[in-house]
């Protein structure tokens, strides 16, 4: 079993859209034991995702309701073996507080090769969420081979 963070800033938008798709497709793959949990890094409210993720995601037929903005702590990285987070800035940010930490911490556009922090819709129309949320499901079909080998290696190690 391995555990897998998605981090963003307000955990309300992409990061609990990343967490039900990236579960979805790691079910689908036989990884059900594998967990998937997602944080903010100013989730300074408890509160619900954004109404348009929520939308978006039963379209999918992915319910996320339930979920809860969470701010991030030290407890999160060390609990998981795999740390993908939406905007550069936050991977830095958190590489450079949490040292210990910062070999798994990634971008997730780098799990397709590729080096661009995810646009937050927080606060703009649903287009915008259709935007994130295409982008974020191109990441994780395209780079689920290698979000499973990461998370492979670094459960192996702990």
């Amino acid at each position: 079993m391995a555990s897998i963070l998605i981090v963003c800033t307000g955990n309300i938008c992409r990061s609990p859209v990343a967490a039900a798709l990236l579960q979805d497709r790691l079910n689908k793959q036989g990884l059900t034991d594998w967990q998937v949990t997602s944080v903010g890094t100013w989730a300074l409210e408890k509160r619900g995702a954004s109404q348009y993720s929520v939308e978006i995601m039963a379209e999918q037929g992915l319910d996320i309701t339930e979920h809860q903005a969470t701010m991030i702590e030290y407890d999160h990285l060390k609990k998981s073996d795999l740390v993908l987070c939406m905007e550069s800035g936050q991977m830095e940010a958190l590489q450079v507080e949490f040292p210990t930490q910062a070999k798994k911490i990634h971008l997730l556009s780098e799990m397709i090769d590729r080096n661009y922090s995810i646009s937050d819709p927080y606060g703009r129309a649903k287009d915008a969420y259709y935007r994130m949320v295409g982008d974020v499901t191109g990441i994780i079909e395209n780079g689920l081979d290698r979000i499973i080998e990461l998370a492979e290696v670094q459960a192996s190690q702990t």
